[in-house]
């Protein structure tokens, strides 16, 4: 089952905040200057926890992943926006 989740993060490097951003990029929707919007499911989620540990400091960098439920609850339910709406790109899965 696939599940929305929201990822945001606090890197202190900006060679390791480049490849934590490249890595979020290509799993999800970059929604604002650290967060991401991901639709994914356990084994992608866990194959992503996996990259981005290896990235990260444990010391100095933090990165958090929310929980915001199934796929089949679309984001615009569950998410209060001020101010600017919030407008995710259609991503295409290419085979």
């Amino acid at each position: 089952m696939r599940r929305h989740y929201l990822i945001t993060y606090d890197i202190a490097d900006d060679k390791r905040r480049t490849a934590v951003f490249e890595t979020l990029k290509d799993h999800g929707d970059h929604a604002q200057f650290s967060v991401f919007f991901c639709e994914l499911n356990r084994r992608e989620l866990a194959e992503l926890r996996g990259i981005m540990q290896q990235a990260i400091h444990d010391h100095e960098d933090q990165i958090l992943v929310l929980d915001l439920g199934p796929e089949h609850n679309p984001l615009d339910t569950q998410i209060e926006c001020l101010g600017r709406p919030y407008d995710p790109t259609p991503r295409s899965l290419i085979v």
